[in-house]
């Protein structure tokens, strides 16, 4: 079913796999593999995209955060 999630082994959901294809420059695979430590193009791929998720909800939560007063506890 699309969007059907999973439980991944580690807690998270996973959303079902969808076979998709892309033309991407292979030296900027390279480099995020580097940087993201990832074995192949596909997890290099999924990280990327769940840290620009993660980003987007950091952004919102940020925003939501505007004009709220943090007072101390004592």
């Amino acid at each position: 079913m699309p969007g059907e999630t999973r439980l991944h082994s580690r807690g998270r959901r996973r959303s079902k796999k969808v076979p998709r294809t892309f033309r991407l420059a292979p030296d900027k695979i390279a480099a995020a593999q580097r940087i993201l430590g990832t074995r192949t193009a596909t997890q290099t791929v999924e990280t990327a995209l769940d840290m620009v998720v993660f980003r987007h909800r950091l952004v919102q939560g940020t925003a939501a955060l505007l004009g709220v007063e943090i007072t101390s506890p004592d």
